[in-house]
Parts: C-alpha cells; structure tokens; sequence
C-alpha cells in the first residue's frame, strides 16, 4: 500500500479536528480508533469561546451550538441552605469575540459534529500495536478483528489519550502524579423531580453533588466527590444515597446511569511532544483536572495548531514551532487547574471553576519564533496573539465578519494602505468604497480598533487564526521574508 501523509491514532475531539483539518487540505491520512465505535458518555462538556472559534473556522460550528446551551447558569445550595445564582445574565457580546461564553454540550455531540460535519471516516475497532521510524517516514502495525496490517506514513501523531501506546512506544516521559484522596464519580443519568434551567450544585460536608443538565440530551450529568473512605460504587443504589445525603432531597429520583466512570485527579505532562516522526496532541500529551474545562479544549486546539503545519509539507521551521507553541499553553494550564485542585482537595469538592481565564481567548504565542512586529511592548496587540474578529465589514457581495473573510485555514493579510505584499496570498484591502474582489470597508471601525490599525498597516494573520506578523510601517517585504522563512507557500 502506497504511503499516507499522516497516521493519527486516537479519535476523539483532538484526533477527529486534526482529521478535519487535514482533510479539508487535501492531506492523505488515516484515522484509527481502539474502541469498536462512537464513545459514549458525556464526558468533558464545556466548549469554550476559543475553540468554538476553531469549529466555525472547520465549519461545524453551528452543529455544536445547536446541541449545545451557552452560558448556563450555576445555581449553588451552600451547606446552610443558602442559594446562589451566577450566570444569569450571560457575557455581552463585542465586535471581537463571536462566542462570549462557554458552551455546555456533552463531549460525544462535539465528535458526531466533526465526524459529521468533516465527513471524516473513522477506522473504529482498529488497534495500534507497535511502529518502528525510518529517515523517510514511520511503519505502524495496526489490528482490525485480528487481521494486522502495516500503514506506512509520514507522520504519525498519537490522540490516543492518557495511557498513549504511541507516547509510551516513543520513550516520551509523562511527568506528574495521579491523587488518589481527589477522586469523582461522573454518570450520565435521567433524573425526576428537577428543573433542566439551570446547572444544580450542592454543598456538603462529605464534599459537593452537582447535575448538570445535558442539552439536546434527556439525561443530567451526575458529579460527586469521593473523599478517602467514602463509597465510590457507580451502582444506582449508591448515587441515589450520596445525592439525598448531601442534599437533603429525597424528591429527586435518579435513573440507571446510561454511562458511568471514577475519575482520579490524574495531572501530568509530556516530557516533549516530538520524537522524529511521532508527535503528541491532547490528553497523550497533558492530562488536567476538570476545573474550568480545559482539557478536551486544549487538545482540540494542539490539532488545529499542528494540521496547518503538517499540511505546508513539513518545513522544519513549522514542525520546531508545534512544541515551542504549544507545551508552553498546556503547562500553564496544568498550573491552573492544579492550584484549583490544590484548593478542591482543601475544601473536599469538585474542582469547578468558570471565568474570563478559562475562555482560552487570551491563548498567545507572543515568544514564538512565528511571531514578528515592528510594535513595542505596550501595544494591545501584538503578532502571537489571537487575531480578533470584526464585523461590519462592507465587501461588493454584502456585509461581512472579518472571520467570515479568513475561514478556511489559509494566510491572509489584511492591508490597510500599504503596498501589496505578494501575488497570490488571499489578501483583503481595507478602502472607502470597495468595488472589487479583495476590498473591503471598515464601516464602523471596528476593525482598526481590534487591530490597532494605521494608515500603513499591514498584519499577517495565520491559517489558524493567530497574527503571525504586524508592521505599522507597511513593510511588504517583510511578510514575503517572514513566509520565505517558515518555508511557506501561503497556501
């Protein structure tokens, strides 16, 4: 069998958006997945702002949303009784930020949408049992219903999640710990007797309860902390007793659960993320708490960062990048979310935390060798950054967002009145009144405001949406140096 660009083992959301964006490239790869079909569970549940950004960019966005509710409230019974509400009144949207809040969605709808939404083929029940890398590309041996075969690829990228065959048959160290006096029961159940408004915790001295009602699903989310010695049988019997204990309801009945789990506070990270030809995303390369949602967000955007640079042919520059840029944004979650355990462990809940640091908007890669300006310090945006949105812009086919414009994974630059940086980038010039392909209206400013935009300006945003490159001097040959030197076609 002739040779496939990319092997990716492991389809969950990290393995399916790495699929999706290669496919919409014109990438050759192949998916393979252990388990014999679609998982099931809820599991991670939180999308958060930034990656909703990533599925409007694969096109799959309104998918998720429509099975999704955004910005739930929390409505939390304290030990005494006492109710508190937040969340209410949702973020207000800005000009920059299409997605305000996270959205809550069970983890298998956020696959079915890129399954669906890719049309990307899943190879389920198809197991990765060993590899062995050449100067020219990686020989894997898979099993399918006993049958082995050999897929030879270029690359190989291990998804398969925190017990990763690929991170441990590459020698990759996993550093971290697993606690086991921070553990949680998590089912998926139907429950009678509570309203589906709201997101229900409560307190207890035996630790938090909380269920979380799953849109576009008829069952809640069950959560319950297990302090050392406490029961952590998944059996009905034993939800049903915690719940009324901690809660004092007994009008509360709960179901069989369709899909349940023990969850361990399990936090770790790769030693490195590339060895040769195999590289690291998602939870085989960095496990986190729950707190705050990161983990299965982090993972997807670990695939939107490596696709692009996988697809530009590989040049070694991009490939350097992928660690450089991403380790980094893993290790500081890893630093939240373990504080937030730290403090969880303390007062004997479950680490829950939502706000502005856990929108994965202000995500940067200001130190990467991919980012270069001719800003000083104090500016509000610089090249690593997100590049935010704008809406209002007038083009000769109608009104548009800015990321209306930039979907699809390609370089683009926005000119506001410098001279033209190369033939053939998809390149939009900011003017009074565009007439033409490629032209556009700031008509109510927002986009200079978002950009920090002179009359020269010239900003390189990347095909996965990050400014790769910002000269207020209207430098044009700076973006044709800066592409020449990462080895890309702009593409």
């Amino acid at each position: 069998m002739a040779m496939i660009d990319v092997l990716i083992a492991g389809a969950g959301p990290t393995g399916l958006t790495l699929a999706c964006d290669l496919a919409r490239r014109g990438v050759s790869f192949r998916l393979i997945e252990a388990v014999p079909g679609p998982r099931p569970g809820s599991r991670g549940k939180g999308v958060q702002p930034r990656t909703l950004e990533v599925f409007d960019d694969l096109g799959i966005v309104d998918r998720v949303l429509a099975h999704g509710r955004m910005a739930m409230p929390i409505r939390m019974v304290a030990s005494d009784g006492s109710v508190t509400t937040v969340g209410v009144e949702p973020p207000r949207p800005r000009p920059d930020i299409p997605y305000p809040a996270s959205l809550i969605t069970p983890e298998w709808r956020v696959e079915e949408a890129l399954r669906l939404g890719g049309a990307v083929e899943v190879e389920f029940g198809t197991t990765l049992t060993g590899f062995e890398q050449t100067g020219e590309g990686v020989s894997a041996a898979v099993v399918n219903d006993g049958v082995t075969e050999t897929i030879t690829a270029r690359w190989l990228v291990g998804c398969d999640g925190g017990h990763s065959t690929v991170r441990k048959q590459a020698g990759i160290a996993f550093e971290g710990e697993t606690r086991e006096e921070v553990r949680m029961i998590v089912a998926d159940v139907a429950v009678d007797g509570l309203d589906r408004d709201s997101w229900h915790m409560w307190q207890h001295a035996d630790g938090l309860v909380n269920l979380c009602p799953l849109p576009s699903t008829g069952v809640f989310q069950y959560q319950a902390a297990v302090a050392p010695g406490q029961d952590a049988d998944l059996r009905l019997a034993n939800l049903q007793a915690v719940l009324e204990r901690r809660t004092g309801r007994t009008d509360i009945r709960l179901h069989a659960p369709a899909w349940s789990s023990l969850w361990r506070a399990n936090v770790r990270l790769a030693e490195r993320y590339r060895a040769g030809r195999v590289f690291l995303a998602g939870d085989a390369a960095h496990i986190h708490s729950p707190a705050g949602g990161q983990g299965m967000n982090t993972g997807v955007q670990d695939a939107y960062n490596l696709g692009w640079k996988l697809a530009a042919g590989a040049p070694a520059a991009l490939l350097g990048s992928y660690e450089a840029e991403r380790r980094p944004v893993a290790a500081g979650v890893l630093a939240l979310s373990d504080e937030r355990l730290a403090r969880a462990i303390e007062q004997q809940s479950i680490p829950i935390h939502r706000d502005a640091s856990t929108t994965q908007l202000a995500v940067n890669y200001c130190g990467s060798a991919l980012a270069r300006d001719d800003r000083d310090d104090t500016a509000p945006l610089r090249a690593g950054d997100r590049a935010p949105d704008a809406p209002g812009l007038a083009t000769a086919e109608g009104e548009r967002r800015l990321f209306d414009l930039t979907r699809g994974g390609r370089f683009t630059l926005l000119d506001f009145g410098g001279a033209p940086a190369s033939d053939g980038m998809r390149t939009f010039r900011v003017v009074a009144d565009p007439a033409g392909p490629g032209e556009i209206a700031d008509t109510a400013g927002h986009l200079a405001a978002a950009y920090g935009a002179g009359g020269r300006t010239l900003v390189l945003i990347r095909p996965d949406g990050y400014v790769g490159l910002i000269s207020d001097a209207g430098d044009a040959s700076a973006v044709r140096e800066y592409l020449a030197g990462i080895g890309s076609d702009a593409g």
